[in-house]
Formats: structure tokens, sequence, C-alpha cells
């Protein structure tokens, strides 16, 4: 697997694995119905970097970097990861996390800090378990889960060295 930065011939990729993730209602806020225009702007326009995992010339993940905050509190990144759901269980959201804790480092964040990461993902907190994360706060019925109801998020954080 070759993890390297977003060309814009990589968006249909990418589009098809976000499409997925967020009809599926289960990891992101975003509005399961959201419009390609607008999955654009989230995840390649407004993020500071764009990263794909590519396998067999296949997209199979990709993730984003940014600032967490604006100005003052810009050294702290945030992050957001997705996995085709074909390819789970496979590697791929751990080859993901270890390029963008490398990437955050070289690129002068002093942390990154997730800021919803859903109580029932249970594949996301045993990764950024593994990754030494801290959960550092609960968010009461924060993510209303499409099959579940109002579920708590979790915020996570880990200082980078």
């Amino acid at each position: 697997m070759k993890i390297r930065e977003f060309r814009n011939e990589d968006w249909e990729g990418v589009w098809n694995i976000l499409q997925q993730v967020f009809r599926s209602g289960e990891t992101f806020p975003n509005d399961p119905n959201t419009s390609e225009s607008e999955a654009r702007d989230y995840w390649v326009s407004k993020p500071k970097f764009t990263y794909v995992a590519i396998q067999d010339g296949t997209i199979v993940g990709s993730y984003h970097l940014k600032d967490n905050q604006i100005g003052l509190g810009s050294h702290i990144a945030n992050a957001g990861y997705v996995v085709s759901p074909n390819n789970r269980g496979r590697g791929v959201g751990t080859a993901l996390a270890d390029h963008s804790l490398n990437v955050a480092v070289n690129k002068g964040y002093t942390a990154i800090q997730f800021n919803l990461v859903v109580s029932t993902n249970n594949a996301s907190l045993r990764l950024w378990n593994k990754f030494g994360f801290t959960t550092i706060g609960r968010i009461p019925k924060a993510f209303s889960y499409k099959d579940k109801g109002l579920v708590d998020a979790y915020i996570l954080y880990k200082e980078l060295k």
C-alpha cells in the first residue's frame, strides 16, 4: 500500500468512500445526503493537507489534516479518516494513522485532537488507544446515530514529539 498526497484525479475514489461512510450515519456528523461539492469542500478544500492510501491502483482510504483551531490554537492538529468498507480490517486505518501522525510532526503540530469520536465506533477507539491517545472528555448524547438514537462521543488527544 502506498500513501501519498491527494491529487485532483483522486477525487472520484475518495468521493466513493466518503459517500458510503457519510450515508452509513455511523461515524461522521456529516449529513448522510451530503452533496459531492459539500464533501469535496469538507475533505479537500478546507483542510490543509489531504492524503490517500492506494492499493493495487485503487484508493482504499484517505485522511485530511488541519488546524484544530484558528490563530493561537493552530499548533494543535485535527484530522479525519475514512477507509473503504471493503478494505476494513486490513491495516489501512493503522497505516493512515501512522502516516498522519508523522506528517503532523513534520508540519510542526505539537499535538493532535479529535473532537468527536463516536462512542460506538469501537474500531476507531481501539486504533487510537493503540497509538497512545488519551480520552480527555466525553460529550453526552453528542451524536445522532441512525439506529441507536443519541449516543455519547469522546474527545481524544495526543501530544506529539
